[in-house]
């Protein structure tokens, strides 16, 4: 039986590492294997088949609707009418929500979030041993775990 566990890179890795070993499991059947994190920024856009959580349209959509509706009704009072000034408000709204939103993309240095699991630790065990290796694992801090 394989136990596959992540972690965050830092000393409770070690600590279940020689923990697991003190328990009867040898150095061969332990593998740790730190995973890269990704260099290039996100898409600013997405497309039909990817999306990477980021949605670039939605908040200027909102905007876009709320002055559309503002300079409509208000439009009524004023010299060109509501169907120029829900142009100009839906066309500002969409502006000022892009102008938002990239500014908060900016801000967040968009795709450089934390990764939080940065070592997969991987430990080949007998069926009797899971409950005190999943314990072992658990008590070091491990953000996930399964067993195949």
């Amino acid at each position: 039986m394989f136990v596959i566990a992540t972690f965050e890179s830092s000393i409770y890795i070690e600590l279940a590492i020689t923990a697991l070993e003190e328990q009867g499991i040898s150095k061969e059947r332990i593998l740790a294997a730190p995973l890269e994190k990704r260099k290039e920024l996100r898409g600013l856009f997405d497309t039909i088949h990817q999306s990477d959580g980021f949605s670039l349209f939605d908040g200027p959509a909102i905007l876009a609707t709320c002055f559309m509706l503002l300079g409509t009704i208000y439009g009524y009072v004023l010299k060109w009418g509501p169907i120029i000034w829900g142009i100009i408000g839906a066309v500002s709204g969409l502006l000022l929500g892009f102008l938002i939103k990239m500014m908060i993309l900016k801000k967040n240095k968009r795709g450089s979030k934390k990764i939080s699991s940065e070592i997969v630790l991987m430990v080949r065990c007998e069926e009797q041993k899971w409950e005190l290796v999943e314990k072992i694992l658990w008590e070091h801090f491990a953000l996930g775990m399964t067993k195949i």
